[in-house]
């Protein structure tokens, strides 16, 4: 079986070994009972460290893919580990038997690239992708979006956007104030999905018009929230007075809470409030926002019926 290391593609070469040498017997490319190269042998072919030979056989052993015969070396055990393969390895083995196919087919590696290309870029996307350079902010939006959608959700800030890969299969999404800047760090014609902001969440609903004799805390790790909330609170009735601010990144900042009527906060903040306090949620999506995407992800899934 022939060996091959990449050495600037960010994953380590130890893992790469252990994942050839898995995938050899699996494919069946190397036989059970056959004998691997020494650890000096295959570190002085390819120029590695022969700790790192080392590690991976010791790791293979663990996982029950070889055995040390003491004297003679590292073999491929006679009996497969009985633990199902992983789904990184699983389809490492699709992909592996695909190359295995196109090599008895005679085609070149080109050939076999560029029809991968074109049948990737067939795949509909398969999650979204929240651009946000805010990075409390981005937090709190992408928690949200979670709870609301079954689809896969992940954020990523301006600089993101140009690394290689970072959309691939990715509905990029925006809030509506940040589109222009958002459009700027995406390739020409990538248009993002539109968010908006909500009005005053129906959660507050039993709490208008305003109690005047009770204090409402305010609390969020993004700064724009509390400003955000209070310019919402006070629009909908509530004394500036009657409310308490709280930056959830600063120490301290869960002390007096119990004394408060109830305390507004963001999805994420709310796993941080002290029980015992009545928790008001203040989701900043708004309504029409998340049909918007649960109709889009819908449709992705089920394009014939929607």
């Amino acid at each position: 079986m022939r060996f091959f290391f990449a050495r600037e593609c960010g994953v380590p070469i130890r893992e790469q070994l252990v994942t050839q040498i898995v995938l050899g017997v699996v494919c069946g490319d190397l036989a059970q009972g056959e004998r691997l190269p020494s650890t000096r042998e295959l570190a002085r072919r390819f120029r590695l460290h022969p700790n790192t030979v080392s590690a991976a056989y010791r790791q293979l052993q663990r996982d029950g893919w070889v055995e040390f015969r003491r004297g003679s070396g590292v073999y491929i055990r006679s009996k497969k580990p009985s633990a199902p393969l992983s789904s990184a390895v699983a389809l490492d083995q699709l992909i592996a038997n695909l190359f295995r196919s196109a090599r008895e087919l005679g085609a070149p590696l080109s050939a076999v690239q560029s029809r991968l290309r074109r049948w990737l870029s067939m795949q509909p996307p398969g999650r979204f992708l929240l651009i946000e350079p805010d990075e409390d902010l981005r937090r709190i939006l992408v928690a949200e979006l979670e709870r609301a959608l079954d689809f896969p959700i992940s954020g990523a800030g301006l600089a993101d956007c140009n690394r290689r890969g970072a959309l691939d299969g990715a509905i990029p999404i925006a809030l509506a104030g940040k589109l222009d800047q958002v459009r700027q760090a995406l390739s020409p014609g990538a248009d993002p999905l539109e968010l908006h902001y909500r009005s005053v969440p129906t959660s507050l609903d039993k709490w208008l018009p305003a109690p005047s004799d009770a204090i409402i805390a305010i609390a969020s790790t993004w700064p724009g929230f509390l400003k955000l909330a209070r310019t919402m609170l006070i629009a909908a009735g509530f004394h500036p007075d009657s409310l308490l601010f709280r930056d959830a990144r600063a120490s301290g900042w869960q002390r007096g809470l119990r004394q408060t009527a109830a305390v507004i906060c963001d999805s994420t903040t709310a796993l941080k409030v002290p029980k015992g306090c009545r928790i008001i949620p203040f989701d900043l999506i708004s309504e029409s926002s998340l049909a918007d995407l649960q109709r889009y992800q819908d449709f992705i899934r089920h394009p014939r019926s929607s």
